[in-house]
């Protein structure tokens, strides 16, 4: 999973009273997401498509660049501003935006949670403990491959700025692709597993925007980069 937010963005919770009290209700609760009724099971580990999968990844492997090997290593700790910066320009940081930094970081506190539930549900194994040849370029560990939680994390970044920033919404999906496609050139997950992810990761949106205090929350962020925007447009 990708690092935490740094601390000074994690402290700033105690100075966002809209976002930050210590008995709020989770944006998304642990079972609100029910896994097998969105994502298949896995391949078997003996089956013909994973067998296939290992092949894609040995092929990503042989022709990894070394642009693709950094571009998987930003992934591997990417944050939200990482991500949107991607999109929308240096301007989006947690300095510049404060009550952004919050929302996202208890985003996560809540993600973290349910994410590491649904891997427990179908516990896959990561493609180099299914096969040696598969030599992966970032950090990786013998824990639950399937679904991706990068790219559930990069879906559900996606539909959250997707509603802050409508104007840029096919940048951010295009941008999670980007990090899909680099849990696999990086060889940390399989193709299902990412594709998993993304389900996931939207679900959970779907989810997240049904609640009235993070619908009341996103229009805050809209406030906070509006003149962000409106400096740049000038």
């Amino acid at each position: 999973m990708p690092r935490l937010f740094p601390l000074a963005c994690l402290l700033l919770l105690s100075i966002v009273p809209a976002f930050a009290a210590s008995d709020r209700v989770p944006f998304l609760a642990t079972g609100v997401i029910d896994p097998q009724a969105l994502i298949p099971q896995p391949p078997a580990p003996d089956s013909l498509v994973q067998h296939a999968e290992i092949e894609v990844l040995l092929n990503l492997q042989s022709t990894r660049t070394p642009a693709d090997v950094a571009f998987a290593q930003k992934v591997q700790g990417e944050t939200v501003f990482i991500f949107g910066a991607d999109v929308l320009g240096d301007w989006f940081n947690a300095t510049n935006l404060p009550k952004t930094a919050a929302f996202f970081a208890q985003v996560r506190e809540d993600f973290t949670p349910v994410g590491h539930t649904i891997k427990k549900t179908f516990n896959r194994r990561r493609p180099a403990f299914q096969d040696a040849r598969v030599k992966p370029c970032v950090e990786f560990s013998d824990t639950s491959s399937y679904p991706s939680g990068h790219a559930a994390q990069s879906s559900l970044w996606t539909g959250l700025l997707s509603v802050v920033f409508p104007d840029q919404a096919a940048g951010f999906a295009e941008r999670a692709a980007k990090t899909r496609w680099a849990r696999l050139v990086g060889g940390a997950h399989h193709p299902t597993d990412v594709e998993a992810g993304r389900i996931i990761g939207e679900a959970e949106v779907r989810e997240l925007l049904k609640n009235p205090v993070v619908q009341k929350a996103l229009e805050e962020l809209k406030a906070e980069a509006a003149p962000f925007l409106h400096k740049k447009a000038a």
